[in-house]
Protein backbone atom coordinates (compact mmCIF):
# COMPACT_ATOMS: atom_id res chain seq x y z
CA UNK A 1 0.00 0.00 0.00
CA UNK A 2 1.55 2.91 -1.01
CA UNK A 3 1.89 6.61 0.88
CA UNK A 4 -1.42 8.64 1.73
CA UNK A 5 -0.87 12.37 1.52
CA UNK A 6 -2.33 14.24 4.76
CA UNK A 7 -5.05 16.99 3.17
CA UNK A 8 -5.76 19.83 5.06
CA UNK A 9 -5.94 21.02 7.30
CA UNK A 10 -2.34 19.22 8.60
CA UNK A 11 -2.04 18.39 12.52
CA UNK A 12 0.37 20.86 14.10
CA UNK A 13 3.45 19.06 15.81
CA UNK A 14 3.63 20.14 19.55
CA UNK A 15 6.26 18.53 21.97
CA UNK A 16 6.01 19.69 25.94
CA UNK A 17 9.11 20.32 26.72
CA UNK A 18 9.65 19.70 30.72
CA UNK A 19 10.73 23.15 32.08
CA UNK A 20 10.62 25.25 28.89
CA UNK A 21 11.54 28.44 28.69
CA UNK A 22 8.92 29.80 26.21
CA UNK A 23 6.41 28.78 23.86
CA UNK A 24 6.90 29.45 20.37
CA UNK A 25 4.54 28.73 17.21
CA UNK A 26 6.06 28.72 13.91
CA UNK A 27 4.26 29.23 10.81
CA UNK A 28 5.71 28.52 7.78
CA UNK A 29 4.91 25.90 4.35
CA UNK A 30 7.86 24.56 4.21
CA UNK A 31 8.37 21.54 6.43
CA UNK A 32 11.85 21.52 6.19
CA UNK A 33 12.46 24.92 7.26
CA UNK A 34 9.77 24.24 10.21
CA UNK A 35 12.09 21.63 11.63
CA UNK A 36 15.09 23.07 11.03
CA UNK A 37 13.68 26.13 13.35
CA UNK A 38 11.34 23.80 15.45
CA UNK A 39 14.86 21.82 16.18
CA UNK A 40 17.37 24.99 17.50
CA UNK A 41 14.44 26.03 19.48
CA UNK A 42 13.78 22.85 21.34
CA UNK A 43 17.79 22.82 21.60
CA UNK A 44 16.79 25.58 23.51
CA UNK A 45 14.56 24.59 25.84
CA UNK A 46 12.07 26.12 24.10
CA UNK A 47 8.59 24.50 23.72
CA UNK A 48 7.85 24.61 19.17
CA UNK A 49 4.43 24.40 18.20
CA UNK A 50 4.12 24.07 14.20
CA UNK A 51 1.75 25.25 11.59
CA UNK A 52 1.24 25.12 7.85
CA UNK A 53 0.07 28.36 6.98
CA UNK A 54 -1.62 31.42 8.46
CA UNK A 55 -5.17 29.82 8.26
CA UNK A 56 -3.64 26.98 10.70
CA UNK A 57 -2.04 29.68 12.90
CA UNK A 58 -5.34 31.35 13.62
CA UNK A 59 -7.23 27.86 14.09
CA UNK A 60 -4.31 26.62 16.80
CA UNK A 61 -3.28 30.23 18.45
CA UNK A 62 -5.69 30.05 21.31
CA UNK A 63 -5.27 26.78 22.31
CA UNK A 64 -1.39 27.10 21.68
CA UNK A 65 -0.84 30.49 24.09
CA UNK A 66 2.36 31.35 22.42
CA UNK A 67 4.87 33.47 24.04
CA UNK A 68 6.10 34.12 20.25
CA UNK A 69 4.68 33.84 16.76
CA UNK A 70 7.45 33.31 13.93
CA UNK A 71 5.85 34.13 10.41
CA UNK A 72 7.20 32.75 6.63
CA UNK A 73 5.75 35.88 4.11
CA UNK A 74 4.55 33.89 1.34
CA UNK A 75 2.09 31.16 1.96
CA UNK A 76 -0.98 29.39 1.10
CA UNK A 77 -4.61 29.87 2.08
CA UNK A 78 -3.11 32.97 3.90
CA UNK A 79 0.23 34.99 4.00
CA UNK A 80 2.39 35.64 6.82
CA UNK A 81 2.06 39.37 6.67
CA UNK A 82 -2.43 39.05 6.62
CA UNK A 83 -1.36 36.48 9.16
CA UNK A 84 0.21 39.39 11.46
CA UNK A 85 -2.53 41.74 10.53
CA UNK A 86 -5.01 39.82 12.00
CA UNK A 87 -3.14 38.37 15.37
CA UNK A 88 -3.18 42.13 16.08
CA UNK A 89 -6.61 42.77 15.46
CA UNK A 90 -7.45 40.05 17.88
CA UNK A 91 -7.57 41.92 21.19
CA UNK A 92 -6.17 37.81 22.81
CA UNK A 93 -3.04 38.29 20.31
CA UNK A 94 -2.60 41.59 19.82
CA UNK A 95 0.21 41.54 22.66
CA UNK A 96 1.77 38.56 21.23
CA UNK A 97 5.10 39.66 19.84
CA UNK A 98 5.51 38.06 16.17
CA UNK A 99 8.75 37.87 13.75
CA UNK A 100 9.03 37.18 10.28
CA UNK A 101 11.02 35.26 8.82
CA UNK A 102 11.73 35.04 5.23
CA UNK A 103 13.40 36.53 1.95
CA UNK A 104 12.20 39.59 4.29
CA UNK A 105 12.66 42.39 0.86
CA UNK A 106 11.77 45.70 1.18
CA UNK A 107 8.38 45.29 0.77
CA UNK A 108 7.74 42.21 3.56
CA UNK A 109 9.72 45.24 5.61
CA UNK A 110 7.43 47.42 4.90
CA UNK A 111 4.56 45.91 5.19
CA UNK A 112 5.37 44.03 8.25
CA UNK A 113 5.95 47.42 10.19
CA UNK A 114 2.79 49.04 9.19
CA UNK A 115 0.58 45.97 10.34
CA UNK A 116 3.20 45.75 13.59
CA UNK A 117 5.75 42.98 13.22
CA UNK A 118 8.04 43.20 15.69
CA UNK A 119 11.34 41.73 14.15
CA UNK A 120 12.51 40.81 11.02
CA UNK A 121 15.10 37.68 9.87
CA UNK A 122 16.33 37.18 6.17
CA UNK A 123 16.65 33.74 4.88
CA UNK A 124 18.77 31.72 4.75
CA UNK A 125 20.31 32.60 8.57
CA UNK A 126 22.17 31.54 11.02
CA UNK A 127 21.15 29.30 13.85
CA UNK A 128 22.39 31.30 16.37
CA UNK A 129 21.02 34.23 14.52
CA UNK A 130 17.44 32.69 14.95
CA UNK A 131 18.15 31.66 18.35
CA UNK A 132 19.31 35.42 19.76
CA UNK A 133 15.71 36.76 17.72
CA UNK A 134 13.68 34.32 19.45
CA UNK A 135 15.03 35.15 23.13
CA UNK A 136 15.46 38.92 22.61
CA UNK A 137 11.44 38.87 22.02
CA UNK A 138 10.85 36.83 24.54
CA UNK A 139 11.76 38.61 26.81
CA UNK A 140 10.43 41.87 26.01
CA UNK A 141 7.60 43.77 27.87
CA UNK A 142 4.07 43.50 25.94
CA UNK A 143 3.35 46.04 25.98
CA UNK A 144 1.67 47.05 22.29
CA UNK A 145 1.25 50.40 20.41
CA UNK A 146 -2.31 51.27 20.21
CA UNK A 147 -3.37 50.19 23.69
CA UNK A 148 -3.90 53.39 25.12
CA UNK A 149 -0.79 53.55 26.46
CA UNK A 150 1.41 55.24 23.49
CA UNK A 151 4.09 52.00 23.06
CA UNK A 152 5.16 50.91 20.11
CA UNK A 153 7.44 52.08 17.58
CA UNK A 154 10.06 55.34 17.24
CA UNK A 155 10.68 57.25 14.76
CA UNK A 156 9.37 57.48 11.24
CA UNK A 157 7.68 54.93 8.97
CA UNK A 158 10.01 53.33 6.98
CA UNK A 159 12.31 50.69 7.75
CA UNK A 160 15.50 53.52 7.01
CA UNK A 161 14.31 54.79 10.64
CA UNK A 162 16.13 52.73 13.63
CA UNK A 163 19.20 52.11 14.45
CA UNK A 164 22.12 50.34 12.29
CA UNK A 165 20.90 47.04 12.29
CA UNK A 166 22.95 46.30 15.48
CA UNK A 167 20.68 44.80 17.71
CA UNK A 168 22.68 44.43 20.67
CA UNK A 169 21.14 46.71 23.63
CA UNK A 170 18.42 49.03 23.95
CA UNK A 171 15.49 48.89 21.53
CA UNK A 172 16.84 49.26 17.94
CA UNK A 173 14.73 50.09 15.63
CA UNK A 174 15.22 48.39 11.56
CA UNK A 175 18.21 47.67 9.88
CA UNK A 176 19.02 49.59 6.07
CA UNK A 177 18.86 46.20 4.16
CA UNK A 178 17.70 43.29 6.31
CA UNK A 179 19.46 40.85 4.62
CA UNK A 180 21.74 38.68 6.74
CA UNK A 181 20.73 39.74 9.90
CA UNK A 182 18.40 40.45 12.66
CA UNK A 183 16.15 43.57 12.55
CA UNK A 184 13.73 44.63 15.43
CA UNK A 185 10.92 47.09 14.42
CA UNK A 186 10.73 48.99 17.67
Amino acid sequence: MGKTRTRWPVRTYSQVVPGASGRVLVVDDNKVIRQLIRVNLELEGLEVVTAADGAECLDVVHQVRPDLVTLDVVMPRLDGLRTAARLRADPRTSHLPLAVISACTQYEVETGLGVGVDAFLAKPFEPAELVRLVKRLIGRPTGREGEGHGGGRQGGEGPDQGGGGDDEGGEGGVADGVSGGISFGG
